[in-house]
């Protein structure tokens, strides 16, 4: 451990948690979904790109998926992490997990391919800093190891919904798969956590066809969108994503579809709803 490393590790040990071969457990915090009608103060979370990469938990002695398992790096890749826990994604570029999930899942890694991954350090989890800190903390150590491979993730603040919904316009645009939401003053709790949450460009759901609303303009004569109500009982209007032909034989009263949203409205509906598909019938 270089000199500068050394002090940095001195100044963490209080709050650092370390761990060993004997007992590897992941105690990985996950996101929930970011519901637009939380009415969330915008400006108490620290917010980041969602990178489409492998989870990977430093132990403080070796990598390991959010489940546990062992991850075989190539030693020259962990040689430089330190005695403490991190939290990131493997990451190699914006659309290529399926080629990064092969390389990480090799027993015997490549260096070739390793040396296209990255390590996005995103957390440094302890008990008792809230995440504000733990990202300043995680930024000093990643400058202090200076090595390109090991990266920490950039925490932007947005003070307003419009302002987090340009940054999610700006990541997804570019291929990303959205943002996370992490609450600045929360301190690290493993498992599903309200302190941590998941922008992504779209969800999907089922509903079922209650009625067909007649279509104008151009889709006169055909289908307009689909009456439909939600297994909670909320109902609502799906004009879009229809093909012409599914609009001149829409899905028949009482089917069950599936639609594409992108959250949730203040009351309750989902936002820009689109059809997908129809289910068959069983």
């Amino acid at each position: 451990m270089h000199k500068g490393l050394t002090v940095l590790w001195l100044l963490l040990s209080s709050f650092t948690c370390s761990a060993t071969d004997t007992q590897i457990t992941a105690d990985a915090q996950l996101a929930k979904v970011y519901q637009q009608d939380q009415a969330l103060a915008i400006a108490n979370y620290l917010i980041s790109e969602k990178f489409d990469g492998v989870r990977a938990i430093w132990t403080g002695t070796q990598l390991i998926t959010r489940n546990g398992n062992a991850i075989h790096a190539p030693s020259w890749f962990i040689a430089d992490l330190p005695n403490l826990r991190l939290d990131g994604e493997l990451w190699t570029k914006r659309g290529d997990f399926a080629d990064l999930s092969g390389i990480v899942r090799t027993l015997q890694p490549l260096d070739s391919d390793w040396q296209k991954v990255s390590y996005q350090i995103f957390d440094m989890p302890d008990q008792h800093n809230p995440f504000s800190v733990r990202y300043e903390n995680y930024l000093r150590l990643v400058k202090t190891l200076n090595k390109p491979h090991i990266q920490a993730v950039q925490q932007y603040q947005f003070t307003t919904e419009q302002a987090l919904s340009a940054y999610f316009d700006e990541v997804t645009q570019q291929g990303g798969e959205g943002v996370m939401l992490h609450l600045a003053s929360a301190i690290h709790k493993s498992g599903r956590s309200d302190a941590l949450l998941k922008l992504k460009p779209y969800f999907d759901s089922e509903a079922i066809v209650i009625a067909h609303l007649p279509g104008k303009g151009k889709f006169t004569g055909m289908l307009g969108a689909l009456k439909v109500v939600t297994p909670q009982g909320k109902e609502f209007a799906i004009g879009t994503g229809f093909s012409n032909a599914q609009r001149q034989n829409p899905p028949a009263i009482g089917a069950t579809v599936t639609y594409r949203y992108h959250g949730y409205t203040k009351n309750g509906l989902p936002r820009f709803a689109s059809f997908l598909r129809q289910h068959d019938p069983d």
